[in-house]
């Protein structure tokens, strides 16, 4: 069905939602946006469906989400009928808008289907939602959240029986059953209390948290440093507007903490995220409120998470006494060195131990987990790789899980969640934190011994927004160009290495060689120097960007950041110019 069609079946239902009515009989004024409105349906992408929110196929609304619950439904119960609608689908929501409501919607939907819907009664992290699929021996999870994305997103992201964001195979065949719903406003659902009185809905919380809690307990290494020095560490802690505030905080004191201060200002949900340009911990402008808290209070840690608390951000001083915004590449070594060390230290690494990181991801980390003899193993972006990675090291036997990360701020030490986990993240940081001050050192002293014992790696991160149907034609343009004519040099320094994620081949220039690559199937390139430095391109899964991945390695910082940059504007300037064609 072409675009005009799909708009005309929409303006002339009768039975549209009021709200959303009103939006779609202004926009349809002007046909270029109507045509962004239904030139597509919302796809899955690394981190489930995801987009604004308003009227149309490509818009999160009641009826999108009815369309992806219903092929949910359909999909559980070809997959394991009976037993499966026994088991249920965990829902969870974050602050945004209209999610308490796309989440109901989501129960509706499949509790119409004789599905069971275990929905928290208000906001919660989603890696507790990870946890609370495994915890209750769910067949599935959901839940509403646009992670980091602007106020006038919304998203839905789906979760297996292991907690685990789905992965591509299980993605493809959810994703068939969704299509095969032709017309998303002809599905109708039964009211809330109908099916409460049909056991069909249960509201959940607080007996979740307490059980998550305690599982929080077990990632703790030195908890008698924590208890003899923690009250000593002085922490500034933001929300950022979203679902973290409770769980971390109350983490925080079971771990130990005495001296938390909590940023007021973003410590309440807030749908339009009012304190913050993004609510994101990767851009630093996000902690400028919590760094004047941290003048304030003199603070040795100030820590901040994303709105659905998947994504942990740190600040820590530095020599100058200056606060410093950490990358997460460089917040994922600091955790992983005193993970390593520590257990180490205390006989707890086994044989087969492994680190899981995705293939943007620092070396840095490599570099590191050789040095404790633990192997590291690469996935494709997105947690959700590493997620199935776990369940894979726990059906083989073949690796012990001891830490997993992603250079987008997303951190896993316990294995009972499934996702990145930024409640956790907080709580390990902060023991670090307490470890290192006890020896009379900041994590940014912790930092540059790192730096000084592996090599100085330095990463960074450019992406390109490019809206609507044109948008996506530009980022298909520059895949394209770089597909089809790598680069031979960047900066004066041969490409001696290209990876192409989508055809599946490595490119060893020097060596003459063309090996497979035993990843999934993915729009990824990526391009290493005969210097170590390398670059990779990537469309978002969930959002209307290119992405261009930056790393190098230098004897010093000075180098490392001169290499960065000319790395960074020479490739850039090749992107311009595929642009401008």
């Amino acid at each position: 069905m072409e675009w005009k069609q799909r708009a005309e079946r929409w303006l002339r239902f009768e039975n549209l939602d009021p709200e959303l009515k009103k939006q779609l009989e202004e926009m349809a004024k002007d046909e270029k946006k109507l045509e962004d409105l239904f030139y597509k349906y919302l796809e899955f992408g690394t981190g489930g469906m995801r987009g604004e929110i308003g009227p149309g196929t490509n818009r999160i609304n009641i009826y999108t989400v009815r369309k992806a619950s219903e092929g949910l439904a359909r999909f559980l119960l070809a997959s394991g009928g009976e037993e499966k609608a026994k088991q249920g689908v965990v829902i969870a929501y974050d602050s945004r808008r209209k999610s308490r409501e796309f989440a109901l919607e989501t129960a509706k939907t499949v509790g119409k289907h004789g599905i069971k819907a275990y929905v928290f009664e208000s906001l919660r992290p989603t890696p507790e939602l990870s946890f609370a699929v495994r915890y209750l021996h769910a067949a599935a999870g959901v839940v509403i959240t646009a992670s980091h994305n602007p106020p006038e997103y919304n998203g839905y992201k789906v979760y297996g029986e292991d907690g685990g964001q789905l992965t591509p195979k299980a993605a493809d065949e959810l994703i068939r059953y969704v299509y095969e719903v032709e017309d998303e406003l002809s599905l109708t659902v039964p009211g809330e209390q109908e099916l409460i009185d049909r056991g069909l809905l249960q509201y959940i919380g607080e007996n979740i948290d307490l059980a998550y809690i305690e599982k929080l307990k077990t990632i703790q290494l030195n908890r008698d440093v924590i208890l003899n020095g923690g009250k000593d560490l002085k922490i500034v802690f933001t929300p950022l507007h979203g679902t973290a505030g409770q769980l971390v905080q109350t983490g925080l004191r079971e771990f130990g903490f005495q001296n938390v201060y909590v940023v007021k200002e973003q410590e309440q949900p807030d749908p339009d995220f009012s304190t913050v340009k993004s609510p994101n911990p990767e851009e630093h402008e996000a902690f400028e409120i919590a760094i004047r808290y941290g003048k304030k209070y003199d603070a040795d840690l100030i820590m901040g998470t994303d709105p659905d608390s998947d994504r942990l951000g740190i600040v820590v001083k530095n020599g100058q006494g200056d606060y410093v915004v950490l990358t997460g590449n460089q917040t994922g070594a600091i955790l992983l060195y005193y993970l390593l060390s520590q257990k180490k230290e205390k006989g707890m690494l086994v044989r087969n131990s492994a680190v899981l990181k995705t293939i943007v991801t620092s070396e840095l980390g490599r570099a590191i987990a050789s040095d404790f003899g633990v192997e590291t193993i690469d996935t494709l972006t997105g947690f959700k790789f590493i997620g199935e990675k776990i369940k894979e090291f726990k059906e083989t036997g073949s690796h012990v899980f001891q830490f997993g990360y992603e250079e987008s701020y997303g951190y896993l030490i316990g294995d009972f969640v499934r996702d990145k986990d930024a409640i956790q993240a907080a709580l390990f940081a902060a023991e670090a934190a307490a470890y290192y001050k006890a020896q009379g050192k900041s994590l940014y002293d912790v930092l540059m011994e790192i730096y000084k014992k592996y090599g100085f790696y330095k990463e960074s991160l450019r992406s390109i927004t490019l809206k609507g149907k044109d948008g996506a034609e530009k980022i298909r343009a520059i895949m394209d160009a770089f597909r089809q004519n790598p680069p031979e040099e960047v900066s004066g320094i041969p490409v001696a290495i290209t990876e192409d994620y989508l055809t599946q081949k490595r490119v060893d220039k020097a060596a003459g060689q063309t090996t497979p690559i035993h990843l999934p199937k993915s729009n990824v390139l990526k391009y290493y120097l005969a210097d170590e430095s390398w670059f990779c391109i990537r469309p978002s899964g969930t959002e209307p960007k290119c992405k261009f991945y930056f790393a190098v390695r230098g004897d010093s910082e000075a180098q490392s950041e001169a290499r960065l940059r000319q790395l960074e504007t020479n490739v850039m300037a090749m992107v311009e110019k595929i642009l401008q064609k």
